[in-house]
């Protein structure tokens, strides 16, 4: 091998473990999966006992944090709440100073998807795949899913889920949510010790 072979090899195998370092770094991370709105998970999570990692999950694979968003099936803001849904949570809360339009404000958003995945892990029995797929698929069909042995609500058997649109959800929140859980535990500690679900 020449010198200059030996050069570029040793320069390129330097350039290499750099980039491993780099990527590797929980600094790195946080940039390839930031967390927006942070505070208002917090508080969301908070007041609704739900995981808030689980949340910023959800956001990350509803809307990438994008709070203006309105689905082709008329999903509303960062949480892609639907409308039928956010409707009956302000009536259930007695949120009556709310409107539809309001659900593009990122704080009220997370707020009514918060309440929705609370309800959803009651329903549920805290079961973090299930949640998942019922805030894709709808908690009945998750629910019916269960109750005919079709899906038994694990992540092990999750390409039983009956839509496919569901089974890609569920992975892909869960594939965020363990990213999530590597880099960012620390921040939401005391609110996840007391979360249902996942740990």
């Amino acid at each position: 091998m020449t010198f200059i072979r030996k050069k570029r090899f040793f320069g390129l195998l330097f350039l290499f473990i750099l980039l491993l370092l780099f990527f590797k770094s929980a600094w790195m991370g946080r940039m390839l999966y930031p967390i927006r709105y942070q505070d208002e998970i917090t508080a969301a999570a908070d007041q609704n006992n739900v995981d808030p990692l689980l949340i910023a999950a959800i956001i990350r694979v509803e809307s990438n944090y994008r709070h203006d968003v309105v689905s082709h099936k008329g999903a509303y803001g960062i949480m892609q709440v639907m409308p039928d849904t956010a409707q009956w949570i302000f009536e259930m809360e007695g949120f009556h100073q709310y409107k539809l339009s309001d659900l593009e404000n990122p704080g009220i958003n997370i707020l009514v998807g918060s309440k929705y995945l609370n309800f959803l892990n009651k329903q549920l029995g805290n079961n973090p795949y299930a949640v998942m797929a019922a805030y894709n698929a709808g908690q009945g069909k998750v629910a019916k899913w269960r109750e005919e042995k079709i899906w038994d609500g694990s992540y092990a058997t999750v390409d039983r889920i009956p839509f496919m649109e569901t089974r890609k959800y569920v992975r892909s929140v869960t594939y965020y949510y363990d990213k999530y859980v590597k880099l960012y535990s620390g921040d939401f500690e005391n609110i996840r010790k007391e979360a249902p679900g996942r740990s």
